[in-house]
């Protein structure tokens, strides 16, 4: 049986709630049905979960089990539809987490369906033209009412920029995250926990809209690589969200890029580099004096590329960007 303080369900693999039910003497298929409840239905609470008999939910509860989805403590709103939540996890501690509506084509260029869809988009056509050539283009004839709600609210796709750390340890001079230091790691189910809490916020229909995931807020992911993989299996596995529609940025931890490369479930990834030599790059990333930028360069190209899959390299040029982003000091 769990402890006390490991008993948020929300972040336990199918395995992980087999192996549950076993011990509290249920039968293995209630592990699928709280699995489906948690990552498909997004539920809040345990007695949501009504495909379990109340029995069960209230052992559950009794037992001290809970849903546990982080908490939206403050939300920033700007005019173009972007907004920032300051996410609170249960001991208190918060993150940034952004949604960022229809994407600024960030997806041009990168190989990916959505990269073919946005090249294929009338530029500089008037906004209700352009709405009409989507749907005549990807609607086949159906009803806007068969897509989901970003359709409904006229954008094509969103974006969630999700934190992985409390803090980071990095300390990058372009980034704002820095000043806080290294507080935790985020496990598992506070990582995935902040996309679950934005689509119930916007009552996101997976399958219907198109929800790209960027891991890019605040923190290092490979310096939290397991709950970070963790995270991403529930995602995809649970919540729906193909791999193909995320990225992870790294600062390049090596360790991290090497550990990547031999995923068989994988986000793409984005190597920030944010300068062309070690020189400039460690005087805005210290992370340099460790890695080098050829011997990042050198692991990177050993990843084994999918179809469609890239690596993308990052270097910070823009006096300011729009997308507000957590811990960019840029915003």
């Amino acid at each position: 049986m769990q402890d006390v303080e490991n008993k948020s369900l929300f972040g336990m693999e199918l395995a992980e709630l087999v192996a549950l039910m076993e011990a509290l003497g249920e039968k293995p298929y209630r592990a699928r049905q709280i699995f489906d409840a948690l990552y498909k239905q997004r539920v809040h609470s345990v007695e949501d979960m009504t495909t379990l008999a109340q029995a069960l939910r209230s052992r559950l509860m009794d037992e001290g089990f809970r849903v546990a989805l982080p908490e939206m403590a403050q939300t920033a709103v700007s005019v173009d539809g972007t907004e920032r939540y300051l996410v609170r996890m249960a001991d208190g501690e918060t993150v940034e987490t952004v949604w960022m509506p229809d994407g600024d084509g960030g997806e041009r260029g990168d190989g990916s369906e959505a990269a073919e869809e946005e090249e294929g988009e009338v530029v500089g056509a008037d906004e209700a033209v352009k709405a009409e050539s989507f749907w005549d283009r990807r609607g086949n004839g159906r009803a806007r009412s068969n897509f989901g709600t970003l359709a409904e609210k006229g954008f094509r796709r969103a974006t969630i920029c999700i934190s992985s750390q409390v803090g980071c340890a990095v300390n990058c001079q372009v980034c704002l995250t820095a000043k806080l230091g290294i507080r935790r790691n985020l496990t598992a189910g506070e990582i995935a926990g902040q996309v679950a809490a934005v689509l119930n916020r916007h009552n996101i229909k997976i399958g219907k809209d198109r929800i790209n995931l960027v891991f890019m807020g605040m923190g290092e992911p490979f310096l939290n690589y397991e709950n970070f993989m963790k995270s991403v299996r529930l995602l995809v596995e649970g919540v729906g969200i193909p791999e193909s529609r995320m990225t992870v940025s790294t600062s390049g931890i090596l360790p991290g890029i090497v550990a990547f490369a031999g995923e068989k479930l994988r986000p793409k990834l984005a190597l920030s580099l944010n300068a062309s030599n070690d020189v400039v790059r460690e005087r805005i990333m210290p992370i340099t004096r460790k890695w080098n930028i050829a011997e990042l360069l050198e692991a990177v190209v050993k990843i084994p590329l999918r179809t469609r899959e890239w690596v993308m390299i990052g270097r910070s040029m823009l006096a300011r960007c729009w997308h507000s982003c957590a811990g960019c000091a840029r915003r």
